[in-house]
């Protein structure tokens, strides 16, 4: 029996969902050993729903859940539930800036202001990317509104173009990928960086994203110095490796978080946002079992977001 619509785009939305949250919070715990995660990616032995994620799969979860309420992305909505989230759990790895802007949206600042304001016109951060997987997955049936949808969930905290072009080209990504669940997982990559490319509004994210996508056959580390590997924590320096690194690696999620771990820099959000498209490609199916129990429990449909 088919679902209605609103139900089967949420459902992909969560199969995304599990996929960005595994990555963060697998991507946090070998990021100090970034450089021997292969010998140390098995977490039977851990305790379930011990491994910690962080503001990545936090954020993620306040859009998710927008989305389910509203069925799109309203920036006063997403503001509150962003802000709400970060009160009711700060320590969860958020960036200086990013405190500072949700504190004054909780404080009753616009969040126009708040974020327009950050750095003197706008974070061009790699934390509206981080997040935007399931938005993507959403709406994987209509393309036409993605890039508006990823603009207003982007907006409310990174409000500088390059930081808008970094959310967008992963939205694309993530929902191409849902779209194209049972094609080869080859042909599905070229369908991605089509619509990437395409979407992607003129910007430094798209030059590298260009760069990038060059590197068909490329070594991952020779990747990571062309394009960046999230160590500057923008998006011009994180989103462009992370489509490279899910396209590479599209049908095994295994493979592409090793792959994205192995060259260190911002490995919670880098494997957040590769987990977010992988998994919208396989949903979920192929998450190992291991990383998925050891990951703690996603609080969704939260008290905070019923009563509010």
């Amino acid at each position: 029996m088919n679902l209605p619509i609103a139900d089967e785009r949420l459902a992909r939305a969560k199969e995304s969902l599990e996929g960005l949250s595994v990555g963060d919070a697998v991507g946090e715990s070998l990021s100090y050993q970034f450089y021997r995660c292969r010998e140390i990616c098995d977490f039977s032995v851990f305790r379930p729903g011990t491994l910690r994620y962080t503001d990545d799969t936090e954020m993620a979860l306040a859009l998710f859940e927008t989305l389910g309420r509203l069925g799109g992305v309203d920036e006063d909505v997403v503001a509150w539930a962003y802000s709400t989230r970060y009160k009711m759990d700060p320590d969860r790895g958020y960036g200086k800036m990013a405190r500072h802007i949700l504190k004054e949206i909780g404080n009753g600042t616009p969040w126009r202001d708040a974020s327009k304001n950050a750095f003197g016109g706008g974070s061009f951060g790699n934390g509206a990317a981080m997040r935007v997987a399931p938005l993507g997955a959403y709406f994987a049936d209509d393309l036409s509104v993605l890039p508006a949808m990823a603009t207003k969930s982007a907006q409310v905290t990174h409000f500088h173009p390059e930081g808008i072009a970094g959310a967008i080209a992963v939205a694309v990504a993530a929902a191409v990928a849902s779209s194209q669940k049972r094609k080869p997982p080859s042909d599905a990559a070229k369908f991605i960086w089509d619509a990437v490319m395409d979407l992607t509004p003129e910007s430094e994210v798209r030059v590298r994203l260009a760069t990038a996508r060059g590197f068909l056959t490329a070594d991952v580390k020779q990747v990571a110095r062309e394009v960046g590997n999230g160590s500057e924590i923008s998006a011009q320096d994180t989103v462009p490796f992370c489509i490279w690194s899910a396209c590479q690696n599209l049908g095994c999620f295994r493979e592409a978080l090793l792959t994205t771990i192995e060259v260190g820099g911002d490995c919670d959000t880098n494997c957040a946002i590769v987990g977010g498209v992988v998994s919208a490609f396989s949903g979920g199916i192929d998450i190992p079992a291991d990383w998925h129990a050891a990951r703690e429990p996603l609080v969704l449909e939260s008290s905070w977001m019923m009563n509010g």
